[in-house]
């Protein structure tokens, strides 16, 4: 089994730890994640994440998913990530279109 990027650790640990929306600061989330102390790429990879559409910045109080963008998110998973598409619709309660989603 491949090892997941550590971009796609943070994001299974957000999905993980999503409750409603709430934030999560980059210290938590990097607590949290399986990314075995590779704490210098894992902040780029926050950062980079600040600037995705399926993300919301919100400044000191970290980041969360955007669950209007949960299509784009189901994108990465499946083609970066490795996800399958069942898995997907089971971890993204909150994706309305998921039974419509291309996957292509």
């Amino acid at each position: 089994m491949e090892k997941p990027s550590v971009k796609c650790s943070l994001l299974a640990t957000m999905i993980a730890k999503h409750k409603w929306g709430t934030p999560i600061t980059e210290e938590a989330l990097l607590d949290l994640s399986a990314i075995n102390g590779d704490y210098p790429t894992a902040r780029e990879v926050y950062a980079d994440l600040r600037s995705e559409p399926y993300i919301i910045y919100r400044g000191n109080r970290g980041i969360k998913l955007d669950k209007s963008n949960f299509d784009k998110l189901a994108d990465v998973l499946y083609h970066d990530c490795g996800w399958e598409g069942w898995e997907i619709d089971s971890r993204l309660k909150h994706y309305e279109g998921i039974e419509d989603h291309d996957w292509a």
